[in-house]
């Protein structure tokens, strides 16, 4: 996985399966691009990925992530939850606003 903190008025992060990065996804009238510049940062284990999602759900941050094993994740570190989720392509995305 890869995971890109952006520092702003509120802390925005973007965690995604590693193999997704720089590709398309379309369907019906939903689309979304893996473009470097957003979701290109560290990679990441899945416990370090946890514990990161926790220390920074506690700072109001948003979330942007996308994929099976970054959704995995999240459910597990208590970001999202399995309604939240909505697939592009057969790609799971979720998208957090605290």
């Amino acid at each position: 996985m890869l995971i890109k903190i952006h520092k702003g008025y509120r802390k925005t992060i973007a965690l995604s399966d590693k193999n997704l990065l720089n590709q398309t996804f379309t369907e019906d009238n939903k689309e979304i691009t893996l473009h470097p510049p957003f979701f290109e940062g560290e990679e990441i284990n899945k416990e370090k990925a946890i514990e990161t999602l926790q220390d920074l759900q506690k700072e109001d941050a948003t979330f942007n992530i996308v994929g099976k094993e970054s959704i995995q994740t999240a459910i597990k570190a208590g970001i999202i939850k399995q309604e939240g989720i909505l697939t592009i392509d057969n790609v799971p995305i979720a998208l957090v606003l605290l």
